[in-house]
């Protein structure tokens, strides 16, 4: 047993070892929320607030038209041939891609146990069952710290899908971090699916737009290439959400399907940049929500301890006076019980079984009540006997009110 342990020890040193730095922070991060005995998730449930753990992965969410080069971006940033290419629809439903120790491939439920975030799509009816996760052990680029969803080829037309896939990808824009575009020299921005899909995720989340014309080396020589641009912003101008300033569309390919020599400035690293912009302000807003959350809690247990002293004060004083008026319903009957014994009682056997001392202290202390009794006439002693003992059970009850 103690061998197994040592060789799980091992093995993980050897994990920690070989990741990045901004892979560790995220992971520390994560298990900060999920650890079983001291995650914020855990405490936050119990304090009654509900948080997430943030991921550990950022989600690169592609669209564009069928054959518009999605799958065959993904396959060049992780160097392996894992999504099927070429001219015809290849992309039917929706596959993601991440990293792990070994070669696997999901599909329906087992992703949604993989990813219990999008869990959501649960909610489209068919959607599960064209979903599926390609797990590779590539390391390559920031492939580790990425998650890529490669969408369905959109077109228009007589094309049915199995699912509503509009509602699929808007769903799935909103929990992507960054969103790439592609346009097509052939597809263009002719689609109007996909640019109804666009604009309206530009509209809800801009920053995470990148519109990208890839295969920019079949566009022919650069005048074509010019025109397929200005037919392509053209088509973008003319929606209202997709019509901005600074719009910017760099020219990418995959130099590896690259079949003839061109003059086109391929920049495809501009896409891999921004990817590395997107994991470094995921992990400033992964410790910022950890900053915020920690102090969420903190204020929370702040204010359930102030609750607490509140409460114990407020127990405190009810606990005095329930003690002092049920002392005083129970003294007065007690005082007047002793009088009335002390004054028929003989003094010679008060004397003989108390003690002198005892004797004058209990004539002291009784001496009042003896007096009061004297002042009260004889006809008027039963009224006051049962005033004394109605005001006694008044205090009793006085008492059993003062603690609610």
């Amino acid at each position: 047993m103690s061998g197994k342990v040592k060789q799980r020890l091992g093995a993980n040193k050897i994990e920690s070892a070989t990741l990045s730095v901004n892979e560790k922070i995220l992971k520390e991060c994560h298990n900060l929320y999920i650890d079983a005995d001291n995650g914020l998730v855990g405490i936050a449930s119990s304090l009654g607030l509900s948080l997430l753990a943030p991921r550990k992965k950022i989600n690169v969410l592609l669209l564009g038209n069928h054959s518009a080069g999605k799958s065959s971006f993904i396959n060049w940033y992780i160097e392996e041939h894992v999504q099927r290419t070429g001219v015809a629809i290849e992309t039917q439903g929706f596959t993601f891609i991440t990293s792990g120790r070994k070669r696997e491939s999901l599909m329906g439920n087992a992703t949604l146990h993989l990813y219990p975030y999008f869990q959501g799509l649960t909610e489209i009816e068919g959607v599960i069952d064209y979903v599926a996760t390609e797990i590779c052990t590539s390391k390559q680029k920031k492939f580790s710290l990425i998650t890529f969803v490669d969408t369905p080829g959109l077109v228009d037309g007589d094309m049915s899908y199995p699912f509503d896939v509009n509602n699929a990808i808007l769903w799935l824009g909103d929990l992507a971090d960054l969103i790439f575009v592609f346009f097509d020299p052939i597809g263009q921005a002719l689609c109007k699916r996909t640019l109804n899909i666009v604009e309206e995720i530009n509209h809800k989340h801009p920053d995470r737009m990148k519109f990208y014309l890839s295969k920019a080396d079949e566009a022919g020589h650069e005048s074509d290439r010019q025109r397929v641009l200005m037919q392509i912003v053209q088509e973008l101008c003319k929606r209202p959400g997709l019509n901005k300033c600074g719009f910017d569309m760099p020219t990418i390919f995959v130099p590896t399907l690259q079949q003839k020599s061109s003059r086109c400035a391929n920049q495809i690293e501009e896409a891999c940049k921004e990817i590395e912009k997107t994991i470094q302000h995921t992990i400033q807003n992964t410790l910022n929500s950890l900053e915020k959350d920690c102090e969420q809690i903190s204020d929370i247990i702040d204010s359930k301890l102030q609750q607490d002293a509140e409460a114990y004060s407020h127990n405190l004083r009810a606990k005095c006076r329930y003690g002092f008026f049920l002392l005083l319903g129970f003294l007065l009957p007690l005082l007047l019980a002793m009088a009335f014994l002390a004054g028929s009682l003989p003094k010679d056997l008060l004397l003989s079984t108390l003690g002198r001392d005892l004797t004058h202290a209990l004539d002291a202390y009784l001496s009042p009540v003896q007096q009061l009794a004297k002042a009260i006439p004889d006809d008027y002693h039963l009224e006051a006997l049962g005033g004394l003992l109605l005001f006694s059970l008044l205090l009793m009850l006085l008492a059993r009110f003062t603690t609610w």
